[in-house]
């Protein structure tokens, strides 16, 4: 099963973890857990007037063997308005945009979505339970 929690960060409410949002799924090939704008697609919303987080921005993927990951979908801009990066313990990395990523088996970490223009991010925590 894959867990995720979400929180929107910005300078106003910087630390708080109110409103903090979760969503699971098991880890059975093809289950598909997404995070974006749009709500009729994605288990995890961001608020509809952060335009630097796409309509859908993140996809985790359960492959055939049962394994995670991650894609940073491609928007409807040929430029990212954020950065998304990936730390996992000691481990830290950028996403590229457009890129995928395996996520640690039985792991946990998280996945920052960072505006560029303003102080606010998008947070999203996983752990991967076997």
């Amino acid at each position: 099963m894959l867990e995720l929690t979400m929180a929107s960060v910005s300078s106003a409410d910087s630390g708080a973890t109110a409103g903090m949002l979760m969503a699971d799924a098991p880890s059975e090939p093809g289950a598909v857990l997404r995070v974006g704008r749009d709500a009729a697609v994605c288990r995890l919303v961001t608020p509809e007037d952060w335009l630097f987080v796409s309509r859908v921005h993140l996809e985790f993927l359960c492959g055939p063997d049962g394994t995670w990951q991650v894609t940073w979908l491609r928007g409807s801009q040929p430029d990212p308005s954020s950065e998304v990066r990936l730390t996992a313990g000691e481990y830290a990395q950028p996403l590229v945009y457009g890129g995928t990523v395996a996520l640690p088996h039985g792991g946990s970490g998280e996945i920052i979505v960072q505006d560029r223009t303003e102080p606010r991010s998008v947070n999203v925590g996983f752990y991967h339970e076997v």
